[in-house]
């Protein structure tokens, strides 16, 4: 009996009567990076204005409602004690203002210019910018240059709500705190010029400026260095008359300043000789700093909006390429498959091609089965319409729904059922192999179905005395289900065409477990089928590639499985699958440095099946997730015309596919959401699988629920779908 402390210790039922669960880490931490990526995304398309602003530009107003005294006054203008005042630069002082940046290209020559000259100037800089660029506001103000708010997203403040405002306002000034430190009490607002121009729209946001403990600081002396007008131009607008003195404004971002910067080397020496001083504002107007330092909690929120901003810039600049990888990656294997696999068939399809003399002799098929009760009958029937003389070896794995009892009661001449205590497929196999009579052996699995020239297709490649090993094409079965016509798609179109490209290049690395024939001679060497993975037949493959036999592709070989009816149970395939060719690459690793047979698969047929199998998947979901990006950020045509063009390229791959495998085209109207939906989840499946390989985690076996839909052929008919059972949801 257990004690008070272990029944208190019990889960509890919740409201609804069902036990609280943890959500399990290799389900939590894809969530969780899928969550901090679209965090990331956003954050980078704010920060970039793709999100959240606004570039609208209020009409001209009356001006009725501005005091006389500001639209007659200086650039300066305070209304921060609720009382208006303007301030002037006193004559034979410049106050060089600059707009909208730091900009990586412009702004560092343009500080460069300024301290060759030893001139200090103000720079009105934007939260996007500088949160982009923090280093160059940090050296604005350690050169003595002052800084100024210039909003976030640069809108037009004339427009906005007071909330808004206040929003640009204080995340302007969070950026130039994580970026330099301090706070500044100078603030100019976008699309603004000079005090006259000030209306009735803007004369209110002005006054709420203020409020907030802000100056407001226009120009009276305008360069209009964003036309471009010449350097000559420049500096002529630029020069007030009379030895006034002036707030010049010029741009250090916004497009190509190189006029403004060749302005810059010769109006600041000419107009020194002249007489003129050029200093901040603060120094021109002989008033205090507009910088205070910031400390604590305010400081330390700047340094970690800053952070966050690069964190996504650099992500950002990773995922661009990543992107380019897979772009690459897609292309180079669409290019491969259609070359090769086109390669492949005109070879094997030639008139005249043959193996070598034809293989006639008895061969043995394994077939291993545990709680296939469902299927096995059909399974057993299809290999006694084979036109090839077989034995048939059925090896039960410990079945408790009486599997082997079915296949003894068949009576069948030449099949032997073989039981054994549940020890796994491979067990199962090496059970097989030790009894089978023939040195040629065919293993399928207990779901499949064989054509009656399945078998005489799939052994004539030995003929040839280097080929150790045969892949059969494998098919779905069940296809008449929506994801059943996905998968066919993936069948056909992935595993086939890989096939043929692996062929020509002579590092196949998976026979499938559904259809392939083995030569006993070649297995016993290398320990026959490992349960080191859970993908013994990739494992096997690799092992025999490295032992120096050939492996190659009977396209004709055609075998007839049940894919997986349900999300959850397709899951546990795909899982098993990728997690298992993961363990057989990371086994079979010191190939890439052996010598002979083995040192060319590992050079050649492990980067190949690594780049195309575990790299290109993973990356794969960064199309999908700049498609959204695209959408939502923008250039939205063009991200769908692209995103059109990579379906495209697929759409004819499986089209060609198709055609090579003689399927019907009609599959192929599912495509589009297969690579919406379907995909998708693939790329979760991977992505945990990483995940278990990096955290250490262990699989086992996992047995698919089986339906018995997938019937034996009659009469040399391709078997399909019989009635639907409950569980079976029909193409809508």
């Amino acid at each position: 009996m257990a004690s008070p402390s272990h029944r208190r210790s019990a889960p509890r039922p919740d409201r609804r009567g069902a036990l609280r669960r943890r959500v399990p880490l290799r389900l939590l931490l894809p969530l969780l990076v899928l969550v901090a990526l679209a965090a990331m995304l956003m954050l980078r398309g704010y920060v970039h204005s793709e999100i959240l602003a606004d570039h609208r530009i209020q009409k001209p107003a009356p001006t009725t409602e501005v005091p006389e005294e500001i639209l007659e006054g200086g650039p300066v203008i305070d209304a921060r004690k609720g009382k208006a005042a303007t301030l002037s630069v006193p004559d034979h002082r410049l106050v060089l203002s600059f707009d909208d940046g730091p900009d990586p290209t412009w702004t560092p020559k343009v500080l460069d210019v300024l301290k060759k000259h030893d001139a200090h100037a103000v720079f009105f800089v934007t939260g996007t910018m500088t949160s982009r660029y923090p280093d160059l506001v940090k050296r604005m103000v350690d050169e003595g240059h002052e800084v100024g708010l210039h909003t976030f997203n640069h809108p037009d403040l004339s427009l906005q709500s007071t909330k808004r405002i206040d929003w640009e306002l204080s995340q302007n000034q969070l950026a130039i705190t994580g970026a330099a430190g301090i706070r500044t009490s100078l603030f100019r607002p976008p699309y603004s010029s000079f005090s006259d121009a000030m209306d009735n729209e803007s004369w209110p946001v002005t006054q709420y400026i203020g409020s907030r403990g802000y100056l407001t600081v226009v120009n009276n002396t305008d360069s209009e260095d964003w036309k471009r007008p010449g350097v000559d131009e420049i500096i002529r607008r630029a020069t007030p008359k009379d030895g006034k003195g002036a707030i010049v404004l010029m741009h250090d971002s916004g497009g190509n300043r190189s006029q403004t910067v060749a302005a810059l080397d010769r109006f600041l020496p000419d107009l020194k000789d002249k007489g003129y001083e050029f200093d901040n504002l603060t120094e021109a107007l002989d008033a205090p700093s507009a910088h205070s330092p910031v400390t604590g909690s305010e400081l330390w929120k700047g340094k970690a909006w800053i952070f966050l901003v690069q964190a996504s810039e650099h992500i950002t600049d990773v995922l661009v390429v990543g992107l380019a990888i897979i772009g690459t990656l897609v292309i180079a294997r669409f290019v491969l498959m259609l070359l090769l696999s086109g390669a492949h068939a005109r070879r094997v399809r030639r008139k005249g091609f043959r193996w070598g003399p034809p293989v006639t002799e008895p061969v043995t098929v394994l077939v291993p089965a545990y709680n296939e009760a469902k299927c096995i009958e059909n399974t057993v029937t299809s290999l006694m319409a084979s036109d090839h003389p077989i034995e048939v070896l059925v090896i039960d794995d410990g079945s408790t729904d009486g599997t082997a009892r079915i296949v003894e009661a068949m009576g069948l001449p030449n099949v032997r059922v073989i039981r054994q205590l549940n020890a796994g497929k491979p067990a199962a196999l090496n059970r097989g192999l030790a009894n089978a009579r023939y040195d040629i052996v065919v293993m399928m699995d207990g779901d499949t179905v064989f054509e009656p020239s399945t078998v005489r297709e799939l052994v004539q490649p030995f003929a040839d005395p280097k080929v150790g090993a045969v892949a059969g094409n494998a098919k779905v079965g069940n296809k008449d289900s929506l994801i059943g016509a996905w998968q066919h798609i993936e069948y056909v179109m992935g595993f086939n065409l890989d096939r043929r490209m692996y062929d020509i290049l002579r590092c196949m690395p998976t026979i499938p477990g559904a259809v392939g024939a083995f030569r006993k001679s070649a297995l016993e060497p290398i320990g026959g089928m490992s349960d080191d993975t859970l993908a013994e037949d990739t494992d096997v493959t690799m092992a025999l590639h490295r032992a120096g036999w050939r492996v190659v592709y009977a396209e004709n070989a055609r075998a007839w499985t049940e894919a997986p009816e349900t999300v959850q149970q397709l899951w546990s395939q795909r899982y098993r699958w990728s997690y298992g060719t993961m363990q057989a690459i990371w086994k079979h690793r010191r190939a890439l440095v052996d010598k002979g047979p083995s040192g060319r698969f590992g050079r050649v047929g492990l980067p190949f099946v690594s780049l195309f199998m575990i790299v290109a998947p993973l990356l794969a979901p960064l199309i999908d997730v700049f498609l959204l990006y695209g959408l939502v950020f923008g250039p939205t045509q063009q991200t769908i015309l692209a995103w059109l063009g990579v379906l495209a390229i697929q759409a004819v791959c499986a089209a060609y596919a198709f055609r090579l495998d003689k399927e019907r085209m009609t599959h192929l109207i599912s495509l589009p959401l297969q690579q919406i939906l379907y995909r998708q989840l693939m790329y979760v499946v991977l992505l945990q699988s990483w995940i278990t390989a990096l955290t250490g985690g262990r699989l086992r076996w996992q047995k698919l629920r089986r339906t018995g839909v997938v019937g034996a052929p009659v009469n040399g008919s391709v078997p399909g779908g019989q009635a639907y059972q409950d569980d079976r949801r029909p193409v809508a």
